[in-house]
This record gives C-alpha cells, sequence and structure tokens, in this order.
C-alpha cells in the first residue's frame, strides 16, 4: 500500500477485497480497456477510485474510461463530475438521457419505472462500449445489491438468481465485471467519505418506493436486532455467489 499513500480502514478493505475478487476471477487482463458506468453514487464512485488505485498496482497496463449517463431529472446534477475527471487526466462519456422521465410517463404502460430505466441504461452503456471498443464494462452492484436481487428474484420471479461478479455479453466481446459485489454498502459510504468523492443526490422519484427498498425493509424485520442473522444472510450468499462464479 505504500505506492497508494495512507489509506483508512474503510479505503484498505475496499482496495483490498475488490483486488482479491477481480484476482480470484480474473476480471482484467493486459491490454483491457474498462468502461465504469459511474451514476454519480457512492458506489460508482467508489469502484471508479478503486479501479485507478488497480492500475497503479497490478503488474499490467489497462485503461480506464467514464461512462455518465444522466437519466434526466435534472440536467445539471452531474455538474462536478467533468471538473473531477480533468483534474485526474480520465477520458469520458457524459450524455444526458430522458430515461427517468419517460419511465415515469404514460409512455410505460405497466412496467416498473426502475425496469424501464434501467434496460434502457443498460442498452446505451452497451452500445458505447462497442462505440468506444471497451473491453469491459464496471457496474458498481454492492453486496447489499445481491442480497437484495437474490431475494427480490426468490420472492417475486421463484426464481434462485443473483447478481454474477463476471459476465460475458455478445460472444465474449465484452466482460461485464462487479469488482465491489462482496462489499457491504456502510464500508462503502466509509471510504467514500474518506475520499472525499463528489457523490451526489439520486433525484428519482421512485427512489424510496422501489420493490428493492421494499425488500430491504421487509429484510429489516427478518433480521430484527440480530446482527448475527443479517452476517449470516449476507456471508451465505456471498460464498454462493463467489463459488457459482467459479465454477463458471
Amino acid at each position: 500500500m505504500s505506492r497508494l499513500g495512507k489509506l483508512h480502514f474503510a479505503q484498505k478493505k475496499c482496495l483490498g477485497q475488490a483486488g482479491l475478487l477481480m484476482h480470484r476471477l480474473g476480471m482484467l487482463w493486459p491490454g483491457a480497456r474498462v468502461g465504469v458506468a459511474l451514476s454519480g453514487g457512492v458506489d460508482s464512485w467508489v469502484m471508479l477510485q478503486v479501479l485507478l488505485l488497480r492500475q497503479r498496482i497490478v503488474p499490467f497496463p489497462f485503461e480506464i474510461m467514464a461512462l455518465h449517463l444522466n437519466p434526466g431529472f435534472d440536467a445539471h446534477n452531474h455538474a462536478s463530475l467533468a471538473p473531477w475527471l480533468f483534474s485526474h487526466g480520465m477520458a469520458a462519456h457524459i450524455e444526458l438521457t430522458d430515461f427517468g422521465p419517460m419511465a415515469h410517463s404514460p409512455q410505460n404502460r405497466g412496467k416498473s419505472p426502475c425496469f424501464v430505466c434501467s434496460w434502457h441504461r443498460r442498452k446505451r452503456l452497451f452500445q458505447l462500449c462497442r462505440f468506444y471498443g471497451l473491453t469491459h464494462l464496471a457496474l458498481g452492484h454492492n453486496a447489499d445489491d445481491l442480497v437484495q436481487t437474490f431475494l427480490l428474484n426468490l420472492l417475486r420471479n421463484g426464481r434462485v438468481e443473483g447478481l454474477s461478479p463476471k459476465e460475458s455479453f455478445f460472444k465474449g466481446e465484452l466482460t461485464l465485471i462487479r469488482p465491489l459485489l462482496l462489499l457491504d454498502k456502510s464500508m462503502i459510504r466509509k471510504a467514500a467519505g474518506r475520499w472525499n468523492l463528489p457523490v451526489w443526490e439520486n433525484l428519482c422519484p421512485s427512489s424510496l418506493t422501489s420493490q428493492r427498498v421494499f425488500t430491504e425493509k421487509w429484510l429489516q424485520t427478518v433480521v430484527g436486532n440480530d446482527p448475527k442473522i443479517r452476517a449470516n444472510i449476507y456471508g451465505a450468499l456471498r460464498r454462493w455467489q463467489l463459488d457459482v462464479a467459479s465454477s463458471i
């Protein structure tokens, strides 16, 4: 860690856990060109910071490009992004979309606004990866997302399915990676604060009423005040998801 300067415990934890996961699953390789889906939340910012630090550690070169798709609720809420990227000498694609308002409008007939917005965002990110010749797309999902997704699939869809830390798309042309998948949200928040990252507010009107929020509240009623139950749930799903990914 000496090459990186002095790091706080949370920063070391995020860098170390992400690094172990990336190394174990061979997420990157020499000459990789990684598009980082930067939403502006703590997860994507910490993921970008971790990847920038990993560039200085790993024994091979790889490139990073930030990809930001403003969902359209506020055309200016990413104003702090360009100066930060410029100060770090980073390439980026910043685009204003209408995915958010469209998903909450009458155009969306019956589907979840989160599903519609996410579908359009993922499709556009895939297009940008192809346009810029990127080999990887990095998403900032964390362990909390893994647990919520597993429970949503189990309770709502009757499927045993989580979030893979590494997936291949388009016959191997693009590899989707989730470097922070084994890290708790609380640890990521602490690291973001220590790095003083320019996180901005999520203005989506569904941010407090989504199925993920309801699932998290349901989980809280199950866990109650017993931290051991929560640790067991998170630990079991982390190990299961890692075992599944390692067997592929």
